[in-house]
């Protein structure tokens, strides 16, 4: 017997599918996917935290679950939304169908219903509040669920991923290494000489991060997104790193005054949430997108070179432009769509950050070299 399942949104609209993964009601913001592959990554992104992702590819799950492919310890979302759930696991790495990896972990999913009308409402309306239940509740329920959940603005999310210790980031284990770079030349490509000592605040980070921090020539300490400045201090970095993470960036102020403080002794690289703590820590604001950038093919412009980049986007804010030309920092790069900031750098400090996510998991390499820019960074900082 195929179970039913019904994801309802706030503005009363309703989709019935049917039910995989586990028996469960979940409520949270409805947000869309435009990414052909990579399923996996963007279930355990933390980014993901508090929201039910739908995904705009047409068949999902036909390629099943490596473990050698997580970005966390598991899947970070409240729900998941496809049009078709693959009838069969076609990989030689699979370990498991997507539907059980689901269900291993709790996470209710539909399929069965319009993904390309569930993302056209969200561009039309931007996103929603949503129930998802794959459990038998009723129409009527659903939406009550739907319209009570409170939402994530001014809430901190970031709590709810980070890390719970500091930890030193072992490249060599079998589980930071991908199988797409294991016996190639790629694993090898930055052989620097010298290594620097940094430390990485995780606010919700993925492993690729982390990866390639070290491919680059980075020892990587990854501590808890509340950690204080003086703690920094005593391990003596040669830079900072800031990751990814969920949530309204507005929310996350102990982060805000810490990365002040540390701009003013380290160099600093931010990414996606972590670009956004340099945008507060500098007294810039954030606003909430429409139904924000979340895919593998958002283009960005150097405003400095000229040069356009393919990237690999997940996130529902934005900086105020004229902010950050205010307080000191240069605008570097701009989102082609809609205009939006996706990067900076600061007039005087060794300071940059970008919106997206260079470290491509799932997505283009095209920014790759960014790591390679923050290495020059800390090289030239610590001479």
């Amino acid at each position: 017997m195929t179970l039913k399942a019904v994801i309802a949104f706030e503005d009363g609209s309703l989709f019935k599918g049917k039910a995989f993964g586990a028996k469960k009601t979940v409520v949270g913001e409805a947000v869309f996917n435009t990414s052909m592959t990579g399923y996996q990554e963007v279930l355990t992104d933390p980014s993901y935290f508090g929201q039910v992702v739908t995904m705009t590819a047409p068949q999902i799950g036909n390629y099943g679950i490596s473990s050698e492919d997580q970005e966390s310890q598991g899947p970070q979302i409240n729900g998941f939304v496809v049009h078709e759930l693959s009838p069969i696991t076609s990989n030689w790495r699979s370990q498991q169908s997507l539907d059980s990896y689901l269900a291993d972990y709790g996470i209710p999913a539909i399929s069965g219903v319009d993904t390309r009308a569930i993302a056209k409402k969200l561009r039309t309306v931007g996103a929603m509040r949503c129930c998802l239940s794959t459990e038998g509740l009723s129409d009527e329920d659903a939406l009550d669920q739907a319209r009570s959940w409170p939402g994530l603005i001014g809430v901190d999310y970031v709590r709810e991923v980070s890390c719970e210790l500091p930890y030193r980031w072992e490249a060599g284990a079998k589980e930071n290494v991908p199988f797409s770079v294991v016996g190639t030349e790629l694993a090898q490509k930055f052989p620097n000489d010298k290594r620097y000592h940094i430390v990485a605040y995780d606010f919700g980070a993925k492993r690729n991060i982390f990866r390639k921090l070290s491919w680059h020539g980075f020892d990587v300490q990854v501590v808890p997104a509340n950690t204080p400045a003086s703690y920094v201090d005593e391990q003596n970095p040669d830079g900072i790193f800031l990751s990814n993470g969920p949530g309204d960036p507005g929310a996350v102020s102990y982060a805000h005054a810490t990365v002040a403080k540390l701009m003013e002794r380290y160099p600093v690289f931010g990414i996606c949430l972590g670009h956004q703590m340099i945008a507060h820590a500098l007294g810039a604001s954030t606003f909430k997108l429409k139904f924000g950038h979340r895919g593998a093919n958002h283009p960005v412009k150097n405003c400095e070179t000229g040069r356009v980049s393919i990237t690999s986007q997940n996130h529902g804010f934005a900086t105020e432009q004229k902010d950050l030309e205010n307080r000191g920092a240069i605008v570097t790069e701009l989102n082609l769509n809609d205009g939006t900031v996706e990067g900076l750098r600061h007039r005087e400090l060794p300071v940059f950050s970008v919106q997206y996510h260079p470290e491509a998991s799932p997505g283009p390499h095209d920014s790759d070299e960014l790591f390679e820019d923050f290495y020059n960074l800390v090289a030239q900082h610590s001479e």
